[in-house]
């Protein structure tokens, strides 16, 4: 049966958060690493998510990467798709958001398309084009100083506008907030200016809905995952599917836990200290110390070992404060340093794999995408939520690993402490 809806994920944790967003709505989605290979089992579902690791890497390579999870997309006879970017529109004056979406429209000779990443269960909205964090601008939030792509603008239009390299239009909040029509005609209007990208305001839910459901006949959207809250409503009303309310599977794969962390964002940070005062084990990893060779890593791994042999979760980290972090790059470069803890991480993974260890929480979207093909993921079924945007995961693969995928950004004060309490275990060790 061919999918309804074919969507590109810029990376791992923000095709999971998109997957989990649909699931929530009652579709049944499946997640894959990277463009699946020729012979690739496809699974019985209502969507399919293709993550790409294209965030962060050279425009021209996105656009190519992208251009060819549309390719397979196609082939398994999507109706709709969907270019999914990080809530906080993370980016450069360069891309990759604006030559992504420019190349999807013009390969599915699309007339327009809509640009919203806003999500406020997530405290992402927009108004006026303008994207909060919050009560903060997106320019006057921890955002400002992220590590690869620093955001100095809070307005999309003049984000957008360099990378799509033509003018940008604007459905304000006041036509969003009346209905679906108002904002079909809206875009209709901006169509007929000649303009092919319109940022759309969203300050609450409803307001998703809304765009959603004026999304029905557009070929292409892109967004964040709050976009998707409206979509799965289109398709039933269009009976072309039912209302799948549970998960299609539980997180009950026993085995060792590890927690691998590579985000440096100031969310991740208090949940690290919030896991630190439960005297968990813990470990952290110095990048200078990995450019000098292997021996950083065989030591983490043998201090890992003896906490999984008296069958503790262990948890590896390599966050730091935007100074430590800024410090390291002048030493290092920021590509290189960033590139240590992802290879490290990858690395720690396969052995722990070796070592029993069946469920994993990762922590940032560059080292999750590093994990998961470091562990030779293929896909994945979306299972319970944890947080908002981040639910636990299975592998389609065997044997099968249950993977927590989570955006630097996301998740509660305790969000380690609650996705590792969702797991079996002989007693509730984490409360």
């Amino acid at each position: 049966m061919p999918y309804i809806l074919g969507c590109i994920a810029d990376d791992f944790t923000g095709g999971t958060d998109l997957a989990n967003t649909l699931v929530r709505q009652g579709m049944r989605v499946i997640q894959t690493s990277g463009v699946p290979p020729a012979g690739f089992p496809v699974p019985d579902a209502d969507a399919v998510v293709v993550s790409l690791k294209c965030r962060s890497i050279d425009p021209r390579e996105a656009v190519s990467q992208c251009l060819q999870a549309l390719d397979w997309l196609k082939k398994q006879g999507c109706r709709q798709f969907f270019w999914k970017y990080c809530s906080t529109f993370d980016s450069t004056p360069q891309g990759n958001i604006g030559p992504v979406a420019k190349a999807l429209l013009e390969a599915l000779h699309a007339p327009l398309t809509i640009v919203c990443p806003a999500f406020p269960e997530n405290k992402r909205s927009l108004y006026k084009g303008h994207l909060f964090v919050g009560d903060q601008p997106l320019d006057e939030s921890p955002m400002r100083d992220h590590p690869l792509t620093p955001m100095r603008d809070s307005s999309l239009i003049r984000l957008l506008e360099p990378q799509v390299g033509e003018k940008v239009g604007l459905v304000p909040w006041e036509i969003v907030r009346k209905s679906p029509d108002a904002v079909s005609a809206a875009l209709r209007d901006l169509q007929a200016k000649g303009i092919r990208f319109a940022v759309t305001d969203a300050v609450e839910d409803a307001d998703l809905f809304t765009l959603g459901a004026s999304c029905r006949e557009l070929p292409l959207v892109t967004g964040g995952s709050g976009i998707a809250l409206g979509l799965p409503d289109n398709y039933r009303k269009a009976g072309l599917m039912p209302r799948h309310d549970k998960p299609a599977m539980s997180p009950d794969i026993r085995g060792g836990t590890a927690i691998l962390c590579g985000s440096c964002s100031e969310a991740t940070r208090g949940q690290l200290a919030r896991y630190r005062a439960r005297n968990l084990p813990m470990r952290q990893l110095d990048p200078l110390l990995l450019a000098q060779g292997s021996a950083h890593v065989a030591e983490a791994l043998a201090w890992a070992k003896a906490a999984l042999d008296q069958n503790q979760p262990v948890l590896i980290y390599a966050s730091e404060e935007p100074a430590k972090v800024k410090e390291v790059q002048e030493k290092l470069g920021r590509e290189r340093s960033g590139l240590l803890v992802e290879e490290a991480l990858a690395h720690l993974s396969q052995e722990f794999v070796k070592l029993g260890v069946r469920r994993f929480v990762v922590a940032g979207g560059e080292s999750s995408g590093a994990v998961t093909t470091a562990l030779a993921v293929t896909g994945l079924h979306i299972g319970p939520q944890i947080a908002p945007g981040v639910p636990w995961t299975v592998s389609i693969d065997n044997p099968a690993i249950v993977l927590a995928l989570k955006s630097g950004n996301f998740g509660g004060p305790d969000f380690f402490a609650d996705a590792l309490n969702m797991l079996p275990w002989d007693k509730p060790w984490a409360n």
